[in-house]
């Protein structure tokens, strides 16, 4: 495999300084309803509300001083692009961050609070990714791509060490270009072989999904949706997270709006205010599309959603 756990646990050593050991909680009102624990990994808890530090930070930590000098730039849907913000604001790095339109205000505003150069191109992350590349070709910068690169994998990949010791069931990993279902799996199938990994995303504008489907990586149109988060391609020359995704994921659940923000919902009422992509495993176990057979891990991965936008969702009825 192009990311092992050797990977990992050296990655987990070289940003321990730089990220927080999200808590595991308890989701009693699920794990009555189902007859089986449900725990959520509060990963939008991190430093920048969401999973996407640890792999940006294994990623810049993982350049030579050259490398890092010329400054970085990377494409986002929004969180892998304030955590490379976060992390180079850090070590004092120059970052530029290139975002579609269809990224909410709130993260690109998030992103530029931190200092990085917003670039805004576009109605899709593979426009964004176009001017990646152009940065790159024409202006020197060193690229950290937001999922298919393996020091990102093996950051996001240390969320799994501390999953595996619980030796759960069923992880449900939010599924978007596979860096942080490709990282967990790599980890758990080392540390925990009998436990089915499941990636969770949206029935529309699911790239990851619909490559797994065809056999190869494809590009698919984006839309609107509460799960932000997981749009985007996965580039139709992914060479890491599509092969690991493949190979190591046992299922692919797709799920609806309306499910979604039942499990932002469900979420909201037990105190976890989290974004729409953060919300698909709980909206999988409540529309009853994963049938949990022992302990089941969700992972919340992350926090960055718009107030206005929670509190419509929350005043919605059930």
């Amino acid at each position: 495999m192009s990311v092992t756990l050797n990977d990992i646990h050296a990655a987990a050593k070289r940003i321990r300084a730089h990220v927080v050991e999200t808590p595991l909680l308890p989701d009693e009102v699920l794990s009555a309803r189902l007859g089986q624990p449900i725990w959520l990994k509060c990963e939008y808890r991190q430093t920048t509300g969401a999973f996407k530090l640890r792999g940006a930070t294994n990623a810049l930590l993982s350049l030579q001083p050259r490398a890092l000098a010329r400054g970085v730039v990377t494409a986002s849907t929004g969180n892998h692009g304030r955590a490379l913000a976060h992390a180079a604001r850090a070590l004092g790095v120059p970052a530029t961050v290139c975002l579609s339109r269809l990224v909410p205000e709130n993260k690109v505003r998030a992103i530029r609070d931190l200092g990085a150069e917003v670039r805004i191109v576009g109605a899709s992350q593979d426009e964004a990714m176009a001017e990646v590349a152009r940065a790159v070709e024409r202006e020197g910068m060193t690229e950290i791509p937001p999922f298919d690169h393996e020091a990102v994998v093996a950051g996001q990949g240390t969320l799994g060490l501390e999953i595996a010791p619980m030796d759960p069931a069923t992880v449900l990993v939010p599924l978007s270009g596979g860096g942080l279902a490709a990282g967990i799996a790599v980890a758990l199938r080392s540390l925990a072989p009998q436990t089915r990994i499941i990636g969770l995303t949206m029935e529309s504008g699911a790239a990851m999904a619909a490559s797994l489907a065809a056999g190869h990586p494809v590009e698919v149109g984006e839309s609107p949706s509460l799960a932000d988060s997981l749009g985007g391609g996965i580039g139709v020359a992914n060479r890491v997270t599509f092969p690991l995704c493949r190979d190591l994921l046992d299922d692919v659940v797709l799920l609806t709006e309306a499910e979604i923000a039942a499990g932002i919902r469900h979420l909201g009422r037990a105190g976890h205010v989290v974004e729409g992509a953060a919300s698909v495993g709980t909206a999988a176990l409540l529309a009853g599309k994963v049938a949990p057979t022992g302990p089941t891990v969700c992972i919340l991965s992350g926090a960055n959603i718009d107030p206005a936008l929670h509190s419509r969702i929350m005043a919605e009825a059930a």
